[in-house]
């Protein structure tokens, strides 16, 4: 059914309400985020200061030698300039507009370069009248000077020697190498704000997830056990694992770097204006194209990576089922059918996943096939500006730069994106395990219980699992303080339902259940289970050592009460002989622990907590002869001034209880001590004289 539900939320594409939810664990984490944003914001003004700064360095710079300067006397100049002969020389770039405006008779004069010879001339070229005509620069030697033209224009010049030309270039020479050190500090201011933006902002992003998970595992403890009989483990594993994870990666890659990628598209557009509005119209020719291939993305994207989220986690929830029941599937020889399973479900993951790869692998190159486009769309016309001095060097070398990084932030948030969606995917499972109510309910004021004395009613309690499929039917038995009584009765009677319904795992549908004449709806179920100790047949240890199993990490049940509980049960003689006696690590689900040795520890535990109330579900099925002998002794002490509730087919075990009561097909049928039910000759007469047939004289039978 969860299978089915994730299907149909597919289209979903955002969800507002879910990103409110998310920005909510983000809340108390703001003051971390907002200095991401701030440190994005220089980290981005770093990164696009670069272009520009070696757009400076070659138009301002290396190619700033050809720009027309403007001749001063050497008392004369408004600024400082380039001292040659007597004069002083300002490049054209160095004035302001105005300054250019009250200088417009001043006499100017530029330096040319023609096949490997430097020439100064009088007079400054207009390249855009060169452009126009389509003209060649000629240069010939005329007497003692030379004369350069075109078809519009002709300057009279010198040829500059080697030193004459150096002295051109001197400030060029400082500037560059002062340029240079302002490249590095900003290289290492850059990456000093990166790093902290980095840290600080997946301090947070961790911070946040670590809350997330403590929620969603915190919220299915309080799930009754019903909730789990309908959700595979591996399911959970999925929502509580890998989808927090998904929402990390919102968290750290999408909630702040998308203002970084936004600011950079912004910034970068600016820019490109400011240098050359022509330049910067044809590089913002191919977004439109952009546009439509990262639609075309994100529409076939969009289904398929919902469905790789569900296939993985069909994946999670077999892997965890296969590998739990290993031992059933080595002893009935089922290796070759559980692995032609996984292989299905393996392999449909991996169809999913090749669809994925398949549109990834589409929209790249289309997207790199449209950026080569607007770079050569620029080469060409930019590097024809270029070659005829109407566009600098260095700005045709800084769009692109610009259009370079222009595609990378498009194509990041075509990524984030892609997290985004797989983000809400994940969130809507996460928050309907959230949304998901407990099944048992709690009163707004339930009545405290500081201890209690033992009395158990059932009072017409009727029950099932799954609507009306009854597993008890009108079931009513008193158990009064300190008596120990057996529940006996065929497989599927409702014994163990019993004892799950007095924990209250499970709520009734109609009838009462009291304890020490409280309804136990009434009572808070954390504080009722305290006083309820149970010893399952199938014993569940955690990894750890032997003393924190048995006392489940509870600092306050002392070494010694851990030894005393233990010897009791008889579990400190065996206990001694490990390794490491009490700190002996315990492996998954007690792996290196015989059966008998866990059933030991699991009365430890149950008997170090000093329960009001002791359950055994079928607790000595697995203890051999010998140590059964030994528990019966220490049952007898423990269960003394307590009341007991046994579950056993064994009948050997109860035949000293003060109550056994029989059931079958969901009913009471019988009630009494051991003798009086065999006086009675039914239903446990008849269990009894199977189990001990010999004794009857039913061998044959």
């Amino acid at each position: 059914m969860s299978n089915i539900h994730e299907e149909q939320t597919l289209g979903k594409v955002y969800d507002s309400k879910l990103m409110k939810r998310l920005l909510s664990y983000a809340k108390p984490y703001w003051f971390y985020i907002l200095i991401s944003i701030i440190l994005v914001v220089f980290v981005t003004g770093t990164q696009l200061a670069r272009p520009y700064i070696i757009k400076i360095v070659i138009d301002d710079h290396i190619g700033a030698v050809q720009q027309p300067m403007y001749v001063f006397d050497k008392d004369d100049a408004p600024i400082e300039g380039i001292l040659f002969e007597n004069k002083i020389y300002v490049r054209e770039g160095q004035l302001s507009d105005t300054q250019k405006e009250n200088f417009k008779g001043t006499q100017k004069q530029t330096i040319i370069k023609n096949k490997g010879s430097y020439y100064l001339i009088d007079g400054a070229i207009d390249f855009n009248e060169i452009e126009n005509q389509k003209s060649d620069i000629v240069i010939e030697k005329a007497e003692n000077n030379y004369i350069i033209k075109n078809n519009q224009q002709e300057f009279t010049g010198r040829l500059l020697s080697n030193k004459e030309y150096q002295v051109f270039r001197e400030k060029d020479i400082i500037g560059l190498s002062q340029i240079g050190i302002l490249f590095l500090i900003l290289i290492v201011v850059a990456f000093v704000f990166h790093y902290l933006q980095i840290y600080i902002l997946n301090y947070a992003s961790k911070k946040i997830i670590f809350n997330l998970r403590q929620d969603v595992f915190s919220h299915i403890q309080k799930m009754s056990l019903s909730y789990f009989d309908k959700n595979p483990v591996g399911r959970l594993v999925t929502r509580t694992a890998n989808d927090t994870e998904r929402l990390n990666e919102m968290y750290a890659d999408v909630m702040v770097n998308l203002f970084k990628d936004v600011f950079m598209l912004i910034g970068i557009v600016i820019i490109m204006i400011q240098l050359n509005l022509k330049l910067a119209l044809l590089s913002l020719s191919v977004v439109p194209f952009i546009l439509l291939a990262s639609g075309v993305f994100r529409y076939f994207i969009r289904t398929i990576y919902r469905l790789v989220r569900i296939k993985l986690a069909r994946i999670n929830s077999t892997l965890n089922e296969n590998i739990t029941g290993m031992k059933t599937v080595h002893i009935y020889k089922k290796e070759d059918k559980k692995f032609r399973e996984f292989d299905k479900i393996n392999t449909d993951y991996l169809k999913t996943t090749k669809r994925q790869v398949r549109v990834f692998a589409l929209f790249r190159p289309a997207i790199e096939i449209i950026r080569s486009l607007g770079i050569a769309a620029i080469i060409w016309y930019g590097g024809g500006r270029v070659l005829i001095g109407a566009v600098e060097f260095g700005v045709l070398y800084a769009f692109v730069n610009y259009l370079q990084e222009f595609f990378r932030p498009i194509m990041e948030l075509t990524q984030k994106y892609n997290i985004l969606q797989a983000a809400m995917a994940s969130s809507e499972r996460i928050f309907e395990i959230l949304d998901t109510e407990p099944q048992i309910e709690l009163i707004d004021n339930p009545k405290s219980i500081s201890s209690i004395k033992g009395k158990i009613e059932f009072k017409n309690v009727w029950f099932a699992y799954e609507d009306e499929n009854w597993v008890l039917r009108d079931v009513s038995f008193t158990i009064n303080t300190g008596e120990s009584v057996a529940l006996v009765g065929a497989t599927g009677a409702g014994k163990s339902s019993i004892i799950n319904l007095i924990n209250r795992f499970y709520d009734i549908q109609k009838g009462e259940i009291l304890i020490d004449g409280i309804n136990i709806k009434e009572i808070d179920k954390y504080e009722l289970r305290k006083h309820i100790g149970i010893v399952l047949q199938d014993v569940f240890l955690f990894t750890g050592n032997i003393r924190d199993n048995i006392r489940l990490n509870d600092e306050s049940i002392s070494q010694q009460k851990v030894e005393e509980v233990s010897k009791y049960v008889n579990a400190h003689k065996f206990i001694k002989k490990l390794p490491n006696q009490y700190d002996e690590p315990v492996m998954e689900r007690g792996a290196t622990l015989s059966a008998g040795e866990k059933q030991l520890l699991a009365f430890a535990r149950a008997l170090a907590f000093d329960p009001d109330i002791l359950v055994l579900d079928e607790a000595t099925s697995n203890i051999d002869t010998e140590t059964e002998v030994l528990i019966q002794d220490a049952l007898l002490k423990l269960i003394k001034n307590r009341t007991s509730i046994a579950i056993a087919h064994r009948l050997s075990t109860i035949q000293h209880s003060d109550k056994i009561i029989v059931l079958h097909k969901g009913k009471v049928r019988e009630m009494g001590n051991h003798q009086e039910l065999l006086d009675k000759g039914g239903i446990y007469y008849d269990l009894y004289r199977l189990q001990y047939k010999e004794d009857f004289g039913l061998e044959n039978c």
